[in-house]
């Protein structure tokens, strides 16, 4: 009876609050029904599902790095000559595309466009650091839509894609039709310490000991400078032990459940020294930008006014949730999807569906 009475004043207090004094409700959608009676388990998983189906590309080649014609980067279109340009920006950084990367895209309705990023993938020099920053990829990335004679496109992007969108958004808002993201990282320090010193460590211990190994005791205060000095020793054997393990350590928490096929791809050396280098470059210099800078309310003021999509896994323990949260207070514009059965990677079910729903939900806007 007490507990009644509780409530019914609760409720009279409510209702007695000034509008003025409500605080609007947010656009966050928990894509699954988390409040049903389930029988066995608190989450239904997410079923598979398609993507659209493989196709090839119609156009394919290099183009030179906006200020440096030592890079050769990479690029490729497919789908619809004259439809709706999008442009895809792969994580990392230093991930490179994959062929797949196409299927988020309704291949009648977009003009696909995907490049490798400096010294990623099959761009050339592989691996390399020279004139290799956040602001030199933006550059390129201006590099192709003038290439390619497009005036205004969609971006996608997913991990490090995502803090390549916001950063090319925020510099060029006016080129920008939609934004869609995934597994929101900004580099912050706080984001890095999490994965690569002290937090993701506690989720997957038995990985994270295989991490650690390359590097002595003495050393480990630091890790991200720890494994610098490795990557980049002269001793080929030094490097690529620890650019494997490097790799390792972010295929084997990038998904619910750790993932096969995605830990044998980090003893790949080519991707491996790839990845671990740039990555581990990009990090120690901060992403060679300011500390918090794309969450700054002058930077998301630029692109306010983009329509933005994101998708997170509620269990993405490289890039955690409350990053893709931190930007929905800085951002309230934005629909933020939180998958409940997912975690860091594009490839689980509940992203992926979420992801070519957000895709074909740009493409209807007619933007």
């Amino acid at each position: 009876m007490i507990r009644c009475c509780r409530v019914l004043e609760r409720r009279q207090s409510i209702l007695s609050t000034p509008r003025s004094l409500i605080r609007p409700i947010t656009r966050i959608t928990l894509s699954s029904n988390l409040f049903s009676r389930p029988s066995s388990s608190s989450i239904t998983p997410s079923k598979p599902v398609a993507m659209y189906p493989p196709i090839k590309p119609y156009e394919s080649g290099f183009f030179p790095g906006a200020n440096s014609d030592k890079h050769q980067l990479y690029y490729e279109v497919s789908g619809n000559k004259k439809g709706d340009p999008v442009v895809f920006l792969h994580g990392g950084p230093g991930g490179g595309t994959d062929p797949k990367d196409r299927q988020f895209f309704n291949p009648e309705k977009y003009k696909i466009v995907l490049f490798d990023q400096r010294g990623a993938g099959k761009s050339t020099p592989s691996a390399e650091l020279e004139n290799n920053t956040t602001w030199d990829l933006v550059k390129d990335i201006e590099a192709l839509r003038q290439k390619l004679g497009v005036a205004k496109w969609h971006v996608f992007g997913g991990s490090w894609g995502s803090t390549l969108s916001l950063a090319y958004a925020q510099a060029h808002p006016d080129r920008v039709k939609s934004l869609v993201l995934r597994g929101i990282f900004t580099l912050r320090q706080s984001e890095l310490r999490f994965f690569y010193q002290d937090g993701a460590s506690h989720l997957f211990p038995e990985q994270w000991e295989e991490y650690l190994a390359p590097i002595p005791e003495a050393e480990r205060y630091d890790m991200m400078k720890a494994y610098h000095s490795r990557l980049n020793s002269s001793d080929e054997k030094i490097s690529l032990a620890a650019a494997k393990a490097w790799a390792k350590w972010e295929m084997a928490t990038s998904r619910l459940i750790v993932d096969a096929e995605a830990i044998a791809h980090a003893e790949e050396g080519g991707f491996a020294t790839a990845f671990a280098r740039i990555e581990n470059h990009y990090f120690v210099n901060e992403g060679f930008m300011r500390e918090g800078q794309l969450l700054e309310k002058q930077e998301i003021d630029k692109i306010r006014h983009i329509p933005t999509i994101v998708v997170q896994g509620r269990y993405d323990v490289v890039c955690p949730a409350t990053t893709a949260w931190a930007l929905q207070r800085a951002w309230p514009e934005i629909t933020l999807h939180i998958i409940p059965d997912a975690g860091h990677s594009s490839r689980e079910p509940g992203i992926e569906k979420k992801l070519v729903e957000a895709a074909d939900a740009m493409a209807s806007k007619g933007l």
